[in-house]
């Protein structure tokens, strides 16, 4: 089928599930991944260093800046800046290699740094490099040394450290999280549940059956913790898939609509009109195909 987007796998000779490497060596193979957009299946944590550029991540061309530290969840289609000069680190991380209890896989699940609703949360970490800087050396440090039984969780626990510190530099810069609220349990498995079976469920109900609770309780918990309703929430990210599949594939209309679950191509057709104004290929003559 067509109608697919490459994903890249996290590397199977890393055993650790954590790889820390030179942007800048990652720039200078030009390798394929590179110069098409593609979805990683691992969570990615770039830090400019020196230098200027604009990467791309669903179709936010989101600027970097010396200090920046950009967060990629996995599943978001991106396209790295091949054209500017500039250096840093890139984190790569698997979700078992971090989610080794049931409060780590929560906290991974539901940090504004990873949040799929962002265009790319950008930490201007510039001011706090006296902070980030021990843990990325004390990383290096600990992946130089021979593996042992300590080792998977002293990576963990060091991650988890950047991850709070950039939380907290991301609220110094004015970001307002999400309140705390006892929909916030219903909210998140939710959207856990969306991610995973959009392309073929669209009823609410479907959802709040799975979660064990009444529609109305969904919509209730939805509305306070993201004022959207469930209805909602599952058109924008099957529109968000709609687009990346239009956008970064050659799929005929017709084929992205039955990947995605519309029985007819004028269902799909007039789907994504009502959601985006544009009908399937004015969108893509936008984005250049």
């Amino acid at each position: 089928m067509f109608a697919t987007i490459p994903t890249v796998a996290f590397r199977p000779d890393v055993a650790a599930g954590l790889e820390l490497t030179s942007l800048r060596r990652i720039l200078d193979t030009k390798a394929p991944a590179l110069l098409a957009p593609v979805r990683a299946a691992f969570y990615q944590i770039m830090w400019v260093q020196r230098g200027h550029a604009r990467h791309t991540l669903d179709f936010e061309s989101v600027p970097l800046a010396p200090g920046s530290l950009l967060f990629v969840s996995p599943g978001r289609v991106h396209t790295f800046d091949l054209t500017a000069d500039y250096e840093g680190q890139l984190l790569l991380f698997t979700a078992p290699f971090f989610a080794r209890s049931e409060a780590a896989a929560q906290f991974l699940h539901t940090t504004s740094l990873f949040e799929q609703g962002q265009e790319g949360p950008v930490v201007l970490a510039a001011d706090a490099a006296t902070d980030f800087i021990p843990l990325w050396t004390q990383l290096a440090t600990e992946l130089a040394q021979a593996p042992d039984t300590y080792q998977p969780l002293v990576l963990q626990q060091t991650v988890h450290t950047f991850l709070l510190l950039a939380e907290r530099a991301q609220r110094r810069q004015g970001y307002r999280p999400l309140a705390s609220s006892p929909h916030l349990g219903d909210t998140t498995r939710f959207r856990t549940l969306v991610e995973q079976q959009f392309r073929t469920q669209r009823a609410v109900r479907h959802y709040a059956a799975q979660l064990g609770v009444t529609e109305k309780r969904l919509a209730q918990a939805t509305a306070q913790v993201l004022g959207k309703l469930p209805k909602q929430l599952i058109a924008e990210r099957l529109t968000l898939e709609a687009k990346r599949l239009l956008a970064h594939t050659p799929a005929s209309s017709k084929e992205v609509g039955f990947a995605l679950g519309f029985d007819e191509p004028t269902n799909f057709s007039k789907y994504f009109r009502q959601q985006t104004g544009l009908t399937p290929n004015q969108f893509r003559l936008l984005q250049g195909n």
